[in-house]
């Protein structure tokens, strides 16, 4: 995956609840092009922002033998712009998770302030009823990922072994 939209993770509980942080700066491509002379954060960007967060809460509640990805979104809604240097906060916590699928709930924060919700249904694809086949390589879960939630540390400790 190229474009990874947060920079790391400042909580992290097995199986329950993810926190991630993203710094929005000037010197992000998008910003440029996305209202030039006025640039914020798009939406869209944000929303795959809590989806990676999520989606790796999720991947990681099941020891990453899954291929999880984003089936559908429930609700997506903010209720502010966020513009270079701000900082956002992804809240991400499981709500249900089977054999084939995990739904989140998340929140989304500029400073104090919850500034959108963003619900998220993901789908384990090696489950999948349809009967089609996948690659056995986890195509999901990228080094790049893997490195983001190693990075994670409380007190100066690693917390999440991988």
């Amino acid at each position: 995956m190229r474009w990874i939209w947060f920079d790391r993770f400042e909580e992290f509980e097995s199986g329950k609840r993810a926190v991630a942080v993203k710094n929005v700066t000037l010197a992000e491509d998008h910003l440029h092009d996305h209202f030039p002379g006025y640039p914020l954060m798009p939406a869209s960007l944000m929303i795959e922002g809590m989806a990676q967060t999520a989606g790796i809460l999720v991947g990681e509640a099941k020891q990453f033998s899954e291929k999880v990805i984003l089936a559908k979104v429930r609700k997506a809604s903010f209720d502010e712009i966020v513009r270079p240097g701000d900082q956002v906060r992804y809240e991400a916590e499981i709500e249900q998770l089977t054999e084939s699928a995990a739904a989140t709930t998340g929140r989304v924060w500029l400073g104090d302030r919850q500034i959108g919700a963003v619900d998220i249904v993901f789908s384990h694809i090696d489950q999948n009823m349809s009967g089609l086949d996948f690659p056995e390589e986890n195509f999901v879960f990228t080094e790049e990922f893997m490195a983001l939630l190693r990075t994670y540390r409380h007190n100066g400790e690693a917390r999440v072994t991988l």
